[in-house]
């Protein structure tokens, strides 16, 4: 599949992988085995699809664009599902691994990888969040900027709702720095790949309430808590212990999912 043939499209937020150094070193990061289930989404050119199946032996595809979608379906190693990635049910693909009458107690796991659209990265991570317990880990290629954001530690510029509301669930790290140069056409930023583990036991907490919660606190991150969090505790009778004398930054992850906890 040559890109000289597919013009890129701009409202898919198309950029396809075109360095092979780059491609063999996420492919590596992501280590597949034959048989793991693996999902990879918008799979476009198959830059990263062509290497992944041929050490799983089958794969997955999600692919919005109808021309590639009709060009991945002649491949025979692959499962094409043409949709948005927003309106894909993974459990339900999850659920397809197993038949009916295999007695299967355990479940398969999915893998899920990606060059996703840089325009809607945010939202397709939190469409994954709801759906985490069929995801045994998940390899992203984003924005570099978005990635320093999921895996930002307290106290610094780049902590936010972004970081709270994942890391209460996922062990993350970046992996890999990726330049414009790799891309046809090139984005006009940086990219790199993230590697994201679900917790094994993570805690119970009520994923509407924290998700509120935090975007109370970092609505006005320059202000003290007591001007935004404060108040929606107040508001909530909330009669524990809580320092609102902080800003929303210098709040670790472990107390917002504390105070989501108790509030």
């Amino acid at each position: 599949m040559k890109s000289s043939s597919h013009i890129p499209r701009k409202r898919f937020g198309q950029h396809f992988l075109s360095d092979q150094g780059i491609i063999g070193a996420i492919v590596d990061a992501i280590a597949p085995e034959p048989g793991q289930p693996m999902v990879e989404i918008g799979p476009g050119l198959a830059a990263l699809t062509q290497p992944l199946v041929e050490r799983l032996g089958h794969l997955t595809v999600i692919e919005l664009d109808r021309d590639l979608a009709v060009r991945l379906r002649a491949h025979g190693q692959l499962t094409v599902i043409e949709s948005d990635v927003l309106k894909v049910d993974f459990t339900q693909i999850a659920a397809a691994l197993v038949a009916p009458d295999s007695g299967a107690v355990v479940k398969p796991k999915l893998r899920v990888v990606g060059n996703l659209p840089y325009n809607i990265s945010t939202p397709i991570l939190f469409h994954l969040l709801a759906q985490v317990d069929v995801v045994q880990d998940q390899h992203f290629m984003l924005q570099k900027e978005v990635i320093d954001r999921m895996v930002a530690r307290p106290a610094t510029s780049d902590y936010g709702r972004l970081s709270v509301m994942l890391q209460w669930r996922y062990a993350m790290e970046n992996v890999l720095f990726v330049p414009p140069e790799s891309f046809d056409p090139p984005p006009r930023v940086d990219s790199a790949v993230v590697r994201m583990v679900p917790l094994s036991a993570p805690p119970a907490v009520d994923v509407g309430l924290l998700s509120e919660l935090v975007q109370v606190a970092f609505s006005q991150r320059r202000k003290i808590l007591r001007h935004t969090l404060g108040r929606w505790l107040e508001a909530r009778h909330f009669a524990g212990a809580f320092d609102v004398q902080r800003r929303a930054e210098e709040v670790p992850v472990q107390e917002y999912v504390d105070l989501a906890l108790t509030a």
